[in-house]
């Protein structure tokens, strides 16, 4: 995100505008979006998946949704250029691709829950080495809502993960089993951090793009899921 796009310290009308990304989110944002292909219909859930618009290039044709009732997202918007009538999934100003539709929520989710969405791009809590998914409840902690990661669960072709590799305090979101509440039966296909990227095989995770100043050794010391190497491990891109 250039400089020019909204920063932590700026206000609009009296509201505060979100910050901006620090480079590993954007990095995690940046690679996830090398994931769509032509004409398919993603859904982009809360946090690092709303800063994917930024990163799309022309060529990729993808048509983005937000559960709230837009298909057709585009860029983010300069800071003298917000709507807050036009917000994301996580509640932060956006704008409308060229052709975009704007629609109820029960519309929004008669598309995810008909199958008509080709990739789900959303964040997590957890995500356990044989790729079942946490992201909507902490253990012991005020619940606000499952919102729609159930159904994008179980509604969407494909789910993309894309998360920090650690929580705020330390703890690895790579887990080898859940601790929080499953977010359904559906698992992810991909995860994508900051540190490095996995695809599952055969029930088993597996590590195919690593940051290029770390060893596996490293990565393995940090993340307390197992993994497999693929033996066409690429480094990650970290510009």
């Amino acid at each position: 995100m250039s400089s020019s796009k909204v920063s932590d310290t700026k206000r609009k009308g009296g509201i505060t505008l979100p910050k901006e990304a620090s480079p590993e989110r954007v990095r995690i944002a940046k690679r996830a979006a090398e994931e769509f292909r032509s004409g398919q219909v993603v859904n982009l859930g809360v946090g690092i998946p709303t800063l994917i618009p930024d990163y799309l290039t022309p060529a990729q044709d993808v048509h983005l949704q937000s559960e709230n009732g837009l298909l057709g997202i585009g860029p983010t918007p300069e800071a003298d250029e917000i709507d807050m009538d036009l917000i994301s999934a996580s509640k932060e100003p956006i704008t409308m691709a060229a052709g975009a539709s704007l629609f109820d929520s029960a519309f929004s989710f008669s598309m995810i829950r008909g199958g008509h969405i080709d990739v789900a791009v959303m964040g997590a809590l957890q995500v356990s080495e044989k790729g079942e998914l946490a992201n909507w409840a902490v253990p012991g902690e005020n619940i606000l809502g499952v919102g729609g990661a159930m159904d994008l669960v179980s509604g969407a072709k494909r789910l993309i993960i894309t998360m920090t590799h650690h929580t705020r305090d330390g703890k690895a979101k790579l887990v080898r089993r859940l601790t929080y509440p499953s977010s359904g039966l559906r698992r992810a296909n991909t995860v994508i951090t900051e540190h490095a990227v996995f695809t599952f095989k055969d029930g088993n995770m597996v590590l195919i793009e690593m940051h290029p100043d770390l060893t596996v050794d490293q990565l393995r010391d940090m993340t307390e899921a197992s993994f497999d190497v693929s033996p066409t491990l690429k480094p990650l891109a970290v510009d």
